[in-house]
């Protein structure tokens, strides 16, 4: 399998922010590390080789990118209103640096699917429907899509506005809703096991459907618990039936 490690200072965060390539060829899969890990961390728990068939077989190009979250939200000492402000940054690098180094690594016209586990599930259903001109899906596993679950209470517009929990029931704007319908990879994962929040799940695909958004909805059983052998399944059997 062919790996590539690049990276950059990033303007948006103001740091040098790293990534890694898997693969040649296929749509391109960002994926978002959970809670406090990093770039390399879906190498480390060895889902990027339950992914080797479809990487080698030139059906996707993995890219995945570091996080920002020991910078924002799980930076307990942190004001919320500034670990607001670091989320936003970290929004604005993938939108305006990442995506266009997956454009210039594949081709112009590539497919974006956006994928991640736990806190990343959240960041990745929020990067897609903020930017859906930009990402074309969104695989979310063991998610929860209320942000308050990470802000220790905090609430202000910058908490609500990445917060697809809280924003997708009032959005009205017929550009955005008409972009996340185009999409015919939107997948909601979750387990019914030990750490797992299928209600979650459950509760914002009911959100989707009240707006006219196609989704898919898999909620599996309480075997399958909130840990890497899950996502280790989940991911490659979506790629294998579903793209």
């Amino acid at each position: 399998m062919q790996k590539v490690e690049f990276g950059w200072h990033s303007p948006a965060v103001n740091q040098h922010m790293p990534i890694v390539t898997y693969g040649h060829h296929g749509f391109a899969l960002l994926l978002v590390p959970t809670a406090a890990a990093d770039y390399l961390e879906y190498e480390r728990f060895q889902l990027i080789d339950a992914l080797a068939p479809h990487i080698n077989s030139g059906k996707c190009k993995v890219y995945s990118i570091n996080s920002l979250n020991n910078q924002s939200w799980m930076n307990k000492p942190m004001q919320g209103a500034h670990k607001a402000i670091r989320q936003n940054q970290w929004n604005q690098y993938v939108w305006n640096e990442v995506i266009p180094h997956i454009r210039l690594t594949s081709s112009a016209s590539t497919p974006i699917v956006v994928a991640g586990a736990s806190f990343g599930a959240l960041h990745s259903m929020n990067l897609f429907l903020k930017r859906p001109d930009l990402i074309n899906g969104v695989i979310a596993m063991s998610g929860v899509y209320n942000l308050m679950e990470y802000t220790d209470g905090y609430y202000d517009d910058q908490v609500y506005f990445n917060s697809p929990a809280h924003y997708m029931p009032n959005l009205t704007d017929h550009w955005y809703l008409e972009h996340i319908r185009r999409s015919k990879h939107i997948h909601i994962f979750s387990g019914s096991g030990p750490h797992e929040a299928p209600d979650a799940a459950r509760q914002f695909a009911g959100t989707l459907y009240n707006k006219g958004i196609w989704y898919e909805l898999d909620i599996w059983g309480q075997e399958w618990k909130h840990d890497w052998p899950t996502w280790r399944k989940v991911l490659p059997h979506y790629l294998e039936t579903r793209f």
